[in-house]
This record gives C-alpha cells, sequence and structure tokens, in this order.
C-alpha cells in the first residue's frame, strides 16, 4: 500500500513540472522562431527577435505564476 502511495505522489509531481516546463520551452521556442523569420523578412536583424522574445518572457512568467498559485491553492486544500 505505501508503494501505491507513493508512486501517486510522484507522478502527481511529474504532472506539475511537465505543466510548468511547458510555460517556459513553448513560448520562448515560439517565440524564437518567429522573431527570426520576422528579422529574415523585414531585414532587421535583432529588432524583432529582440522583441519577440521579449515578449514571450513576459507570457512566459504570466503563465507560471498563474499555473503555480493554481497550483498551490489545490496543494492547500488537500492539507
Amino acid at each position: 500500500m505505501a508503494k501505491l502511495v507513493d508512486k501517486q505522489y510522484w507522478m502527481e509531481s511529474i504532472k506539475i513540472f511537465s505543466r510548468l516546463s511547458v510555460w517556459i520551452v513553448f513560448p520562448v521556442l515560439i517565440g524564437a522562431l518567429l522573431g527570426k523569420w520576422l528579422d529574415k523578412k523585414y531585414n532587421s536583424s535583432p529588432r524583432w527577435f529582440l522583441i519577440v522574445i521579449g515578449l514571450s518572457f513576459i507570457i512566459s512568467v504570466v503563465g507560471l505564476v498563474k499555473n503555480t498559485l493554481e497550483e498551490y491553492k489545490k496543494i492547500e486544500k488537500r492539507k
């Protein structure tokens, strides 16, 4: 029985880690690709790349904070 409880605990931790990691990887990856494409299209080398990366960073931070607070509330309800 103890092994089952431990496994469920770790599974929930991995799910939370995955949800939060998505907010780091995808906005930055999409921002980098979009920024490079815009720079290539408009021949404005680092300008669009830096703008889009900055926006993707802001989106990542907002998403991380929002999801972290939601997970924290779920944990507090369990106590």
